[in-house]
């Protein structure tokens, strides 16, 4: 996972102000959303926490054990989030919370109206879409693996719902809560694509280019070559791309790539100029440059853990 895209956490409440031990809230209230940060010192199990509204989690130190939907928890971990949906009760375990290993998350409660006007604006605007006919939430896919983007605005939000103290911020905390929703759903569409390109690419031409990408991703692949692919123009493929996906198709390469070479080095065995080239690089220094940058650390750091 890459660390960039891990959340910067708050300050931990002084120990003389914690009214509980497990699930100490602190919440925040804003004009179309409460942002809340819990706190768990010590182990335990069947917590229940429930919102009257959407609720976006993001971990931001430890882990949880989740269930919802009546199915088989699931390990909660930093560099994640959740998506729960009006009066769903989440039951939560705290397997390893311990007072010198607490564990700390947020959870982001949105109006109902905020949602609404945010995806009408959106399809209204740009009505074009290619991988799914509208612009929303689909609760789906509603554990995620947190993009550097994404990770970025919710950063931005718990400084303005924590730190800001202006007159202008709830219409400041507006703003950033549009931009949210808004790399949620592109983080959700990447996600769907992950699990569906392969059983749409006959019929969806931005699953038909991620599976392009995939079979070929050791190939020399270029913009021109996948806009090709997908019937358009270069700047119109592009701009379809990043909006509906949250990054470039490129970017997107790239990240093809880094997990590639990710999962070579796990596998072991191979020096770091072969999983370079095994990975679709030709230059051994710009990958390991980038590979920096995704997982916050070498390839050679990386293999030797």
């Amino acid at each position: 996972m890459a660390q960039n895209n891990f959340l910067s956490g708050v300050p931990w409440r002084n120990s003389r102000d914690l009214k509980t031990l497990v699930e100490n809230r602190t919440t925040y209230t804003l004009d179309d959303c409460e942002l809340n940060i819990f706190e768990t010192h010590q182990q335990a199990e069947n917590v229940n926490l429930v919102f009257g509204d959407l609720v976006l989690t993001a971990m931001l130190k430890g882990k949880k054990v989740m269930h919802l939907f009546d199915k088989p928890g699931f390990d909660y971990l930093p560099g994640e989030s959740v998506i729960v949906p009006p009066n769903e009760v989440m039951k939560i375990d705290f397997p390893e919370a311990q007072l010198d290993n607490p564990t700390q998350c947020i959870a982001l409660s949105i109006s109902k109206e905020m949602i609404e006007n945010t995806f009408n604006l959106l399809n209204e605007k740009f009505s074009d879409k290619v991988l799914t006919q509208e612009w929303g939430l689909d609760l789906s896919y509603f554990h995620l693996i947190n993009t550097q983007d994404f990770s970025e605005i919710i950063n931005r939000f718990i400084r303005i719902g924590v730190k800001e103290r202006s007159r202008e911020k709830d219409l400041i905390a507006s703003l950033a809560l549009k931009e949210l929703l808004i790399r949620l759903s592109q983080t959700q569409a990447r996600e769907m694509l992950e699990k569906t390109y392969k059983e749409l690419s006959g019929g969806n031409r931005l699953a038909h280019v991620v599976n392009y990408i995939k079979e070929n991703i050791r190939e020399n692949i270029q913009l021109d070559e996948l806009a090709g692919k997908a019937c358009m123009s270069k700047a119109h493929f592009l701009r379809t791309f990043k909006q509906e996906l949250g990054l470039t198709p490129m970017e997107y390469v790239l990240k093809e790539r880094l997990k590639l070479a990710r999962q070579y080095l796990l596998i072991g065995g191979f020096q770091i100029q072969e999983v370079s080239l095994m990975s679709g690089f030709n230059n051994t220094t710009y990958f390991i440059r980038a590979f920096k940058q995704e997982f916050g650390t070498t390839p050679k750091a990386f293999q030797n853990a």
